[in-house]
């Protein structure tokens, strides 16, 4: 009772205190109190408060742009929390991956159309269109759910936000059609990369027996390689182990009169795609494999199945999408059975180009076969036009070892990765080497081009280099002189007597050390440091050469900071470094009077019916900054080095009768034999009417240059004047060359002594 009176008493208070009157500035306003009867004071007005709803376009926005870079975890966390507890981001993010790797979606664009509003819910209208590889663009108009949460709009995912037909569990299904690889040929038509049966070739050693002798000169006869060769592969292995040799076609044993019953030997029959002749520069062509799982979503997308075989390395993956051709396809929307639901779109595939290289697989072989035994690589180029037609690179490696459909794969693919020698590198392209004496060449017109040297310019080039504040530089010719005197002969030779008073010209001739160094000096104290680099990074040195199609690094060319770096800069060393490519391009602008083109090696590019799709052309890049006639003195010495009695390569070239330019070089190492160079050019079009070639030849650690480099360059020019080489030089010793060679005229039996670039001081 006592609770019910004082809740009337406290309705009673607040009625009469309703009735008290209110005030405006101080003054009281009348009202009616209902309750009294009586006038009384007004209510104030209700203050109202309006607060704005967010805009559910921006955040829709930043779901879909978010969609745009693939970036999942946005996307995400834009999600109601509904959402999220029905779908995990792994999840969730799978499920975009699927949908866009099916449709082979690699771009989408979006536009939101419209969006309505209400307290806690809203709705914004979008046109999201999908650029496909397979099925063209698919262009759907979805709404999209959000809900308010804690002043934010989050999306209420659903699978119809991908398509609006993935309702329920139905999913996304391709039938694909994928055309066969195109070919690899090399510039004559000839075979080098195809589909075809081969047979995977091993030995077991304890079943040899008698035929051990047999299945050796067979095996090498077939690999163009020497008996002893192939019997190293298997003579340490376990005798009744699998030894995996090699791979042919039928054709390939057939030519090679490889006798299959011979006992011990082993073949193993398959189909996939093969490079012949064990290879035909490998380093340039590449290889294929699977797709690897990194690689997955950005194929799918392009409209691969998952399943291809792709390029991973060189011509095999720079032109992947000619030798891919077009995969065509149908997709559809299928029920969680796999059954129909519906049909989105479809294409028709079109079949793979084929590919025509620059290179020369005979000129090619060849070079392979010079490199035997050696590390280094070979680049013949036309000069007038930057084709290449040959690019090898050793040591070699087998590209039928990446196919696992392949016997000999599993037992000798990881021997091959794990080589410390680095076979798969392109060391034509992507070596990078001290230059040596060749680097003469841009320094020589770096020094015209000062105008403080003229061709004819002298210089009393003796045993000893004395200007360099107290340090004493040696000739090459007084480390020879010492080898003479060490083993009681006389320095009465042209290779170990100094050179005396010469001229610029007869100082490249005799690649004079003492000469190039007292002209770095000379630049140097006149304010011309960098002339010298300069000029070399003209000639193309210490950059890409455009090349495009294989891998390349850029070597370095820096401006000498002080005298020593100068000294050895001039020759060829310090940090001086160069690819053989670059060195080939720049002889080649020798030659052809000073034009830098861009190395080429795509010949053509050929479609299934025949048609040329893409054609050879030239492409200048630059020009020499060499005046003509300063050209024509530089021309002239090379031309000296190869037909003057002083020349370093006179006698590796006697009896050779083409007319050529070029240069010795050797780079040396610090604790090992120097890297041997010789470049050189030909100029012999009008009487022979084949296009003039730029040859580099650089062997890793082998020696001096005039000894090494110089005798495989004359084999190379032999092979692509003559069909094969006339000479094959001691230095290379028994290769397996399927003719036999006839010597030409003049060889001498005891090979001169080079010139010799010295260490770094």
């Amino acid at each position: 009772m006592k609770l019910i009176y004082r809740i009337i008493s406290i309705s009673i208070f607040l009625l009469l205190t309703a009735c008290a009157p209110a005030a405006v500035n101080g003054t009281p306003q009348p009202t009616t109190c209902f309750l009294c009867g009586e006038p009384s004071a007004t209510l104030p007005p209700p203050i109202v408060g309006v607060t704005h709803a967010p805009d559910a376009e921006s955040a829709m926005t930043k779901y879909l742009d978010a969609l745009k870079n693939g970036d999942y975890a946005t996307m995400y966390a834009l999600l109601s929390k509904v959402s999220q507890s029905s779908i995990s981001q792994t999840n969730f993010g799978k499920k975009y991956d699927d949908a866009l790797n099916t449709m082979s979606a690699s771009k989408l664009d979006y536009q939101l159309l419209s969006e309505q509003l209400s307290p806690t819910n809203a709705q914004v209208n979008f046109q999201i269109t999908y650029h496909t590889a397979l099925v063209g663009d698919i262009q759907r108009t979805i709404i999209a759910n959000l809900v308010l949460e804690q002043g934010e709009w989050r999306v209420q995912w659903a699978p119809t936000l991908i398509l609006p037909e993935l309702t329920g569990n139905d999913q996304l299904a391709m039938d694909y059609q994928i055309p066969s690889r195109g070919n690899i040929y090399d510039q004559n038509g000839d075979p080098i990369a195809q589909q075809s049966d081969a047979y995977a070739i091993g030995v077991i050693p304890g079943q040899l027996g008698k035929a051990a002798g047999s299945v050796d000169v067979e095996l090498a006869r077939l690999m163009n390689t020497q008996p002893d060769t192939i019997h190293s592969l298997w003579e340490n292995q376990v005798p009744d182990s699998y030894v995996g040799i090699t791979e042919a076609t039928a054709d390939e044993m057939q030519k090679a009169q490889l006798d299959l019953s011979l006992t011990g030997l082993e073949t193993t029959k398959y189909s996939s795609r093969f490079y012949f002749d064990q290879g035909i520069a490998p380093q340039v062509v590449g290889y294929t494999l699977l797709i690897s799982p990194e690689q997955l979503n950005a194929y799918r997308r392009l409209g691969y199945q998952g399943s291809e075989l792709i390029g991973q390395a060189g011509i095999e993956k720079s032109m992947e999408q000619y030798l891919a051709g077009k995969h065509g396809g149908t997709l559809y929307v299928t029920d969680p059975n796999g059954q129909l639901v519906t049909k989105v779109g479809s294409s028709d595939p079109q079949p793979a180009d084929s590919v025509y290289l620059t290179i020369d697989k005979n000129l090619q072989f060849y070079a392979q076969q010079a490199l035997t035994g050696y590390n280094g690589a070979i680049v013949v180029m036309e000069i007038n036009t930057g084709k290449v037609l040959a690019m090898a690179s050793s040591p070699e490696y087998d590209q039928n070892l990446f196919n696992a459909s392949n016997t000999n794969s599993q037992y000798l693919l990881n021997d091959l990765l794990n080589r410390t020698d680095q076979p798969l590198v392109n060391r034509a392209t992507q070596g990078q080497y001290p230059l040596g004496s060749v680097f003469k060449i841009p320094a020589m017109a770096a020094a015209l081009e000062s105008g403080l040297y003229a061709p004819n310019t002298t210089y009393d080039c003796e045993y000893h280099f004395t200007e360099l504040n107290g340090i004493v530089l040696n000739d090459w010719t007084w480390d020879f002189c010492q080898q003479r005197l060490a083993t009681g002969k006389q320095c009465d030779t042209v290779s170990t007597k100094p050179s005396g008073v010469i001229t610029l010209q007869q100082g490249l001739m005799r690649s004079c050390d003492p000469y190039f160094w007292h002209i770095s000096l000379d630049l140097f104290n006149n304010n011309r440091a960098a002339d010298i680099a300069n000029m070399a990074r003209a000639f193309g040195l210490g950059s890409p050469t455009g090349i495009g199609t294989v891998a390349e690094a850029s070597g370095n060319i820096s401006v000498p900071t002080t005298l020593i770096q100068a000294t050895n800069q001039v020759i060829g060393q310090g940090d001086v470094l160069v690819t053989p490519l670059q060195v080939a391009r720049f002889v080649a602008a020798i030659g052809n009077g000073g034009t830098l083109y861009t190395p080429q090696l795509i010949q053509e590019i050929q479609s299934a019916d025949g048609k040329p799709v893409s054609v050879f052309k030239p492409e200048a890049a630059g020009t020499l900054p060499i005046q003509p006639d300063r050209l024509s003195a530089i021309q002239q010495a090379m031309q000296w080095v190869i037909s003057d009695p002083r020349g370093t390569a006179y006698y590796a070239m006697l009896g050779l009768t083409v007319p050529m330019g070029g240069k010795t070089g050797t780079a040396q190492a610090a604790t090992q034999q120097p890297d041997a160079w010789f470049v050189g050019y030909t100029q012999d079009q009008q009487n022979s009417g084949k296009p003039d070639i730029a040859v580099a030849v650089l062997m890793e650690n082998a020696g001096e240059g005039a000894d090494y480099a110089a005798p495989v360059f004359r084999w190379m020019i032999e092979t692509y004047y003559y069909g094969q080489p006339q000479y094959i030089p001691p230095i290379l010793g028994p290769i397996g060359n399927p003719y036999t060679p006839t010597p030409l005229g003049g060889i001498p039996t005891k090979t001169p002594q080079p010139p010799k670039v010295k260490p770094t001081p």
